[in-house]
């Protein structure tokens, strides 16, 4: 008896990088080992000296094959040393995740995406032009306001099959735009879990015919980017209102606008322009209910004086390896310092 592993691997694509995989045969039983590939075919080695290490870190179903025993298997990217490849994002998040893991940092991720088919976002007229403005797309029900929806909920399906953290879907402002949410989890839970929620995302909209994209800007002019709005507390958040304004604080701070903003994502000042729900790229700000603020405040942990916040700026092709790094390190040493913890 055999069973079938889909080793899944973030490769090094700049600026944005894509997601890798390809098919191991085990015997029953047996563990996920170390395997390889060819990095100078990902982006991550030259010709000369082309092997990398693929090193498994999380594993799942897989919804896919559905077989007895298949399971998707995310990796870490190392070089032959077995140290860190350059690309490999994760091995950093780790090390912040465990200085800070007394304060119990966890994150639910907002990822938006688009749906495209021959060349326009699903809902776009075939013969070009734009369809009505946006109004009653988000959230919308019927066939003139959504599109995608059967991809949508095999999605949805193939991601709860296998286990994943999902805690809800929506149709977002744009036609053809979406959105999921992963968390509440741990920075490592949460980011390996999007990172295989998006391979899902890519491999079923296959069997449709349709692709979807992160561009955070997928059309221009007066349409809706594509973000991932990122929610963040720690326990001493959870617990009082003072440690959300210190948090909200320090995410402000010196050069820790510009240190988080140009690590966001790609293309993220053709998102951030002030419209459109968004801050400008440039400027901080933080506010209750504010979904023009850079961070936004809930108006219910206002009003219960604990809770979360939501960090607006990250765009849609965002590393969430990245993302959670920055906040865990920048918002908890802040809250250490101030001794909310």
């Amino acid at each position: 008896m055999t069973f079938k592993a889909e080793y899944i691997w973030i490769d090094g694509t700049e600026p944005t990088a894509k997601l890798r995989s390809k098919t191991k045969i085990l015997a029953a039983g047996a563990e996920l080992p170390i395997w390889g590939f060819d990095g100078s075919s990902t982006n991550q080695a030259k010709g000369h000296a082309s092997d990398r290490v693929l090193k498994p870190v999380f594993s799942c179903p897989d919804p896919v094959r559905g077989g007895e025993g298949d399971v998707l298997v995310l990796c870490e990217v190392l070089n032959t040393d077995m140290t860190p490849h350059e690309s490999n994002t994760r091995a950093e998040l780790a090390e912040v995740a465990e200085r800070f893991a007394a304060q119990e940092p966890i994150f639910g991720i907002e990822q938006e995406y688009t749906f495209f088919k021959d060349g326009r976002p699903l809902g776009f007229p075939a013969a070009g032009g734009f369809p009505a403005p946006q109004g009653g797309y988000y959230c919308g029900v019927g066939v003139d306001e959504i599109h995608g929806r059967d991809v949508v909920e095999a999605h949805l399906d193939n991601c709860l099959a296998a286990g994943l953290g999902i805690s809800g879907i929506n149709a977002e402002v744009m036609p053809g735009q979406w959105e999921f949410q992963v968390g509440p989890l741990s920075p490592l839970e949460v980011a390996d879990q999007l990172w295989v929620a998006r391979w899902l995302l890519y491999r079923t909209a296959e069997d449709f015919g349709v692709s979807a994209t992160l561009e955070p800007k997928p059309v221009k002019g007066d349409w809706n980017g594509a973000g991932a709005h990122t929610n963040f507390s720690t326990r001493a958040m959870r617990e009082s209102y003072p440690a959300i304004i210190t948090a909200c604080e320090s995410l402000g701070e010196g050069s820790k606008p510009m240190d988080h903003v140009k690590n966001y994502g790609a293309g993220i000042d053709d998102r951030l322009t002030g419209l459109h729900e968004t801050a400008p790229w440039n400027e901080y700000s933080y506010g209750v209910s504010d979904r023009g603020a850079s961070v936004r405040i809930p108006w219910q942990v206002e009003q219960d004086g604990k809770g979360y916040i939501e960090d607006r700026r990250p765009n849609a092709n965002v590393d969430p390896y990245l993302v959670t790094r920055l906040i865990v390190d920048t918002c908890c040493t802040a809250l250490e310092k101030a001794g909310q913890v």
